[in-house]
């Protein structure tokens, strides 16, 4: 949808959600789901799509004329990609994910060369002198990368050659796509102010800020930061005020439970809940607060968490990286990190801070079956049409007179 969010906004969502690494399945998905989405929230006006491109489905987009083919398929139907998730390498629906998903990491020319294809194929899939972003992994998980001693060095390197890939993409092209690193709990990266050390320490100062600064950029997931207990006003101004400009907003939700704000049976129940949500494929971090404003215990998954509390009283906040329905505002006693999203949307001024805002609830499939709902396209639908009421909402406060001013 264009224009949802400020005038030169694209809004779209993240085909990540839908099983298929080989590019007749992504074919197919978009024939099945994406004409289906459009159909119930824009059909008279394009809808952005998130493609997510496996390693194998790029490689095959790349050779002949399959990517001006597919560039034509999309435009005939009105569909417009304007972003790739650029993060998960294989199968994002095999049976085990977790910290697979992490590799190959930025230390591997694997992720150079499959991040340098993507940016081709999106290249070739949008008009002349558009602009396209790429969201990829935040370097790589920590501890993989803190025990290789020369891990970083390398993965600088690379991400330098991207620099250099995507400059000379957008002169023989003419079209721009930025490559957005994305935060994530655990990572090398998983808060705003690990990303300005990054930047300020070593590409701005190898690769010439003016340059760095128009290729990388940074992929804002609003889950991820709630995770993370940023505050989004915080983390978004560190941004601004660093130089680092935010490429693309994912649009998520994640789950919270507020533990002291229950009695001992509700803990009880809440918890029982929550490990509802544990499931064996992807890997779900969970950050723990005692105390409001005070530090924080992080677990690298939430069996991990559920475990370490068997035997005691949960307490505190809790808040798990499970994408959840952005219009889901509770579950039973669970709550959400909705608020988080408005309050990004309230910290930004879209079409001037970012441009691309993508919905990436990738987790319908492992959600409990209950909020499972049957039928994905419509699940998908209703989360952007929740997007565009805050959108409007958003529209009619900035409207609305200062108290005081007649």
């Amino acid at each position: 949808m264009l224009n949802l969010l400020g005038s030169g906004t694209v809004v779209g969502y993240c085909m990540n959600v839908h099983a298929g690494s080989t590019y007749p399945e992504v074919l197919a998905n978009l024939e099945r789901y994406a004409l289906a989405v459009k159909r119930e929230v824009s059909p008279d006006e394009p809808l952005g799509v998130g493609l997510w491109l496996s390693a194998r489905a790029a490689t095959a987009l790349a050779k002949g004329r399959a990517a001006d083919e597919l560039s034509d398929w999309l435009a005939q139907r009105g569909l417009l990609p304007f972003t790739c998730n650029g993060f998960p390498y294989g199968d994002f629906h095999r049976q085990t994910v977790k910290h697979t998903v992490y590799t190959p990491d930025w230390r591997s020319e694997r992720r150079l060369h499959y991040t340098l294809n993507l940016a081709s194929v999106l290249a070739a899939l949008l008009p002349r002198g558009a602009e396209g972003s790429l969201s990829t992994l935040p370097v790589g998980w920590r501890s993989a990368v803190d025990s290789d001693a020369c891990g970083l060095a390398r993965a600088v390197r690379h991400l330098l050659k991207v620099v250099n890939g995507l400059e000379a993409l957008e002169e023989r092209t003419g079209t721009w796509v930025h490559v957005d690193l994305e935060p994530e709990p655990g990572c090398w990266l998983d808060r705003a102010a690990d990303v300005v050390r990054l930047f300020h320490d070593h590409l701005f100062p190898a690769g010439g800020e003016s340059r760095v600064a128009r290729y990388l950029q940074v992929c804002h997931d609003v889950c991820h930061s709630a995770v993370m207990f940023e505050d989004q006003a915080a983390a978004l101004a560190t941004y601004r005020t660093a130089g680092v400009g935010v490429g693309k907003v994912q649009v998520s939700s994640a789950i919270r439970i507020c533990f002291e704000a229950l009695g001992e049976a509700e803990r009880r129940a809440a918890l029982d809940e929550l490990r509802g949500f544990k499931e064996p494929t992807y890997l779900h971090q969970t950050v723990v607060q005692q105390e409001a404003g005070g530090a924080t215990v992080f677990y690298d998954d939430l069996p991990a968490a559920l475990a370490a509390h068997r035997a005691g009283r949960p307490a505190g906040e809790w808040r798990v990286h499970f994408h959840v329905p952005l219009f889901l505002a509770s579950y039973g006693r669970l709550g959400t990190t909705q608020d988080d999203i408005l309050a990004c949307l309230d910290s930004l001024e879209p079409g001037q801070d970012v441009r691309h805002f993508e919905i990436e609830t990738y987790a319908w499939g492992v959600l409990p079956p209950e909020l499972q709902g049957r039928d994905l396209a419509q699940g998908i639908a209703r989360e952007i049409l929740w997007l565009a009421d805050c959108a409007l909402a958003r529209q009619a406060r900035l409207k609305e007179p200062a108290k005081g001013v007649s």
